[in-house]
C-alpha cells in the first residue's frame, strides 16, 4: 500500500512538471528569464502571420491581382526596306498594365509605351483591346491607357505611406512574355533612391521576382490592394537577382488623378534646395544625422512664407519621418500645388513647427541642351539687372550637371528674347532640328555670356 502510495505520488508530481514545463515553453504570456542581460532573449515567431493554411493566405489576394493586370504590347510601323515607301507592324516591347478602374483606365509605366504607334492590351482571359495613351509622366516613368470595355476586374489604391518593411507582398505580370505570373516576397526598403538621373527617386524595394516584362505591374499587400507600380531592377545580367522597384501606389495614383483632371502632372514643391544631414561636413556643426539639410530657400516659395530657413534641418513632414532627401521628395510628390503640409524642423537644437502651403512647379526642358529651366522672380531679375529671363533650375546630362548653372538666367535663345517657360517652349518648337543653337546667359554675379551648341 505505501509503495502504491509513493508511485502515485511520484506520478502526480511528473504530471505537475511536465504541465508547468508545457506552460513555460508555450504560454504566450510566459516570461522567459536569461541569465545573461548582453544576449537577447529568443523571441518565437508567431506562426499566424507566415502564409499557410492557418495563417496568411495569398491565393485570394493573387486572384484578385491576376484579373487585373493585363499584357501590354508596344507595337510601332516601320518601314520594311530604305528603298520603298510601305510600312509594317514590329513588335516593339512588352510589358505589363494595372486596371484601376471598372471602366478601362490602366497604368503601366511610361518606358513600355514609348514611342508606340499602336498599343495592344490582353487581359487574362485573353481578349484584345486596342489602347489609347490618355498621358504620361516621364520623369516618374508612369503613363495611363484607356480602353473600350466595361465592368473590369480591378485593383483599388492601397495607401502606400502605411506599407510596413518585412511586410509580405506580391509581384505580378508577364516576365518573358509568361502571362499572369505571381511571385511573392517582402518589402525591403521604402524611399529608395537609384540615382538614375539627376532628380532624387523614391522607390519600393522588394525581393519578389521581378524580370523584363513585369514593368507596369502590380505590386500588391495580402489583402489585395495596389500599393506599387513594378518600374525597375538592378542586376548586373538583366534578370532577377534580389533587387526590384515599384512606384509607391500614392505618388502613382497622384499622377494619374492630375492627367484625368489637368492633363498633365501637377507637382508641388516647398520651395528649397536642400542636402542630407548626413553627407554635410563637420564644419556644418549640425548635431543630427537624420534629416534633409535647407541649403537655400526659394524666394516667395511656401517654405520662405511659412519661415523655414538656410540652416534649418527638415525632420518631419506630416506623419511621414525624414531621414534622407529620398523622403521628402517621394512624399511631396504625392501632394499637388496649394496642398498645405505640416513641417517639422530642428533648428539650433530646437524643434520647430512650420505650415508651408506648396506652390506649382512649372519648368521646361531643353533637352537639346541638357537644361531644365524654370520662370525667374522680378526680384532675380532686377538682382542681374535684366528685364526678362528664365531661370536655370538644373543640368539633364552629367556635362551640364557639372558646370553648376543653377540661377544662371537665360535671356534670349537664337537671338530671341525669352521671359518664361512658355516662350522658350515656343523658340524651340518653331525651330529646326539639327540647326546650331545660341543661347544668352546672364551669371549669378551679372556676368552675361553667349553659347552656340552645334
Amino acid at each position: 500500500m505505501k509503495k502504491t502510495a509513493s508511485l502515485l505520488m511520484i506520478c502526480i508530481l511528473s504530471g505537475v512538471l511536465t504541465l508547468g514545463g508545457y506552460l513555460l515553453f508555450f504560454d504566450d504570456d510566459a516570461i522567459l528569464i536569461t541569465e545573461s542581460p548582453r544576449i537577447p532573449a529568443y523571441t518565437p515567431v508567431n506562426l499566424n502571420s507566415l502564409p499557410g493554411e492557418n495563417g496568411a493566405d495569398f491565393t485570394e489576394a493573387a486572384l484578385k491581382t491576376v484579373n487585373a493586370v493585363v499584357h501590354v504590347k508596344n507595337v510601332a510601323t516601320v518601314r520594311r526596306s530604305p528603298f520603298s515607301s510601305s510600312t509594317s507592324q514590329a513588335l516593339q516591347g512588352a510589358g505589363s498594365g494595372v486596371i484601376i478602374s471598372p471602366d478601362g483606365y490602366i497604368v503601366t509605366n511610361n518606358h513600355v509605351i514609348k514611342n508606340a504607334s499602336q498599343i495592344q492590351v490582353t487581359l487574362n482571359n485573353n481578349q484584345n483591346y486596342m489602347a489609347e495613351v490618355i498621358g504620361a509622366d516621364p520623369k516618374s516613368d508612369i503613363a495611363l491607357l484607356k480602353i473600350k470595355a466595361k465592368d473590369l476586374d480591378y485593383l483599388p489604391f492601397g495607401d502606400s505611406d502605411n506599407a510596413r518593411i518585412g511586410e509580405w507582398v506580391l509581384a505580378v505580370g508577364n516576365p518573358f512574355n509568361l502571362t499572369s505570373t505571381v511571385t511573392a516576397g517582402i518589402i525591403s526598403a521604402k524611399s529608395r533612391d537609384l540615382g538614375m538621373s539627376s532628380a532624387p527617386s523614391s522607390f519600393i524595394q522588394t525581393d519578389a521576382a521581378v524580370n523584363p516584362g513585369n514593368s507596369g505591374g502590380a505590386l500588391v499587400n495580402i489583402y489585395g490592394e495596389l500599393i506599387g507600380i513594378n518600374t525597375a531592377i538592378t542586376s548586373q545580367t538583366g534578370s532577377y537577382v534580389g533587387y526590384a522597384f515599384a512606384v509607391p501606389s500614392n505618388n502613382a495614383r497622384k499622377i494619374v488623378e492630375d492627367i484625368i483632371e489637368y492633363g498633365d502632372v501637377q507637382q508641388g514643391i516647398l520651395g528649397i534646395r536642400g542636402v542630407q544631414a548626413a553627407n554635410l561636413p563637420r564644419e556644418f556643426n549640425v548635431e543630427v544625422s537624420e534629416g534633409v539639410y535647407v541649403d537655400q530657400v526659394e524666394h516667395g516659395s511656401g517654405a520662405a512664407k511659412a519661415g523655414i530657413q538656410s540652416g534649418d534641418v527638415i525632420t518631419r513632414i506630416d506623419n511621414v519621418n525624414i531621414r534622407k532627401f529620398s523622403d521628402l521628395t517621394g512624399y511631396i510628390g504625392s501632394k499637388r500645388p496649394n496642398d498645405v503640409v505640416e513641417v517639422q524642423v530642428n533648428r539650433n537644437g530646437e524643434s520647430e513647427i512650420f505650415d508651408v502651403k506648396l506652390t506649382k512647379l512649372e519648368v521646361f526642358q531643353i533637352s537639346e541642351i541638357g537644361l531644365e529651366v524654370t520662370n525667374a522672380t522680378a526680384e532675380e531679375l532686377k538682382q542681374r539687372n535684366v528685364s526678362n529671363g528664365v531661370k536655370i533650375l538644373r543640368g539633364l546630362t552629367p556635362q551640364m550637371q557639372n558646370e553648376q548653372l543653377y540661377g544662371t538666367i537665360i535671356t534670349a535663345i537664337d537671338n530671341t528674347p525669352v521671359s518664361n517657360i512658355e516662350d522658350v517652349e515656343k523658340v524651340m518648337k518653331r525651330r529646326k532640328s539639327g540647326e546650331p543653337i545660341t543661347v544668352t546667359f546672364v551669371t549669378p554675379d551679372g556676368e552675361k555670356q553667349k553659347y552656340v551648341w552645334r
